[in-house]
């Protein structure tokens, strides 16, 4: 007498999903890629704070993403700052309209005080984690609530005889509203925003704030889908500082 497979005599039991397994590792293996080329570009590709599409409950958003701060006005007489920054991040919905954000990569630090030339502290690691909560999800219409922190701490530098180390403390709060248009989601935005500049001089730890009269931002950004699972998002910030961003991610 012939047997049953065994797959079918227990119904809880499945065979995993190989075109599910394959089409996971070609993903993995195309943000690995990416990361690799958009790096030796030093390309400009994230968005941190993230549009207003939220992974829902149990599910995952993944991305890489870098971002570039063009310019940001440190306070009093301490010149302006620089920043490139690249991620892998993750996005988890605690509910659907609740999620929390998490990513680490690497990232430097350009400061140019207003008396000397610009110091330049190579990329190292830098990480930072946020949450969203979701307002409004009616006739298309979304609005967005964000906090997200970037925390950046690259390599030393030696001038002369003195060593200078530098971290970079990224703090923003967010208010968007998006709009569908078929499958592509442009939003507009505002922001609370500091950067602080802590540099370490032979041991002595100075912390110097961003321009508070400059700490009022606006965001605008839009969502291209590029299949049913992968997106690619980019934003401009403008007001509190010049910077670009963008970011290529999956749902899973």
């Amino acid at each position: 007498m012939q047997r049953m497979p065994f797959e079918m005599r227990n119904p809880k039991f499945q065979i995993p999903n190989s075109n599910l397994m394959n089409f996971k590792m070609k993903f993995w293996l195309l943000m690995i890629l990416l990361s690799l080329v958009f790096g030796a570009l030093d390309f400009s590709y994230a968005a941190p704070a993230y549009g207003t599409k939220l992974p829902k409950r149990n599910k995952f958003f993944a991305n890489f993403e870098s971002y570039s701060l063009f310019k940001r006005y440190l306070e009093d007489s301490h010149g302006t700052m620089r920043s490139q920054q690249q991620f892998y991040g993750m996005s988890y919905g605690i509910f659907d309209w609740f999620s929390i954000d998490l990513k680490a990569g690497g990232g430097n630090i350009k400061q140019h005080p207003y008396t000397s030339d610009e110091v330049v502290y190579p990329s190292s690691f830098a990480g930072g984690y946020g949450l969203r909560l979701k307002f409004l999800d009616k006739n298309n219409w979304r609005m967005v609530f964000g906090f997200q922190h970037i925390s950046v701490h690259p390599k030393s530098v030696e001038l002369g005889t003195i060593k200078n180390r530098a971290i970079l403390d990224d703090w923003q709060t967010s208010l968007l509203v998006s709009y569908d248009i078929k499958e592509f989601s442009p939003y507009l935005g505002t922001r609370w925003s500091r950067v602080d500049y802590i540099h370490t001089v032979n041991g002595e730890k100075k912390r110097r704030m961003s321009d508070f009269t400059k700490d009022i931002g606006f965001i605008y950004g839009i969502n291209i889908p590029l299949g049913k699972k992968f997106w690619l998002n980019l934003e401009g910030q403008a007001f509190d500082s010049d910077a670009f961003a963008g970011s290529i991610n999956y749902s899973f």
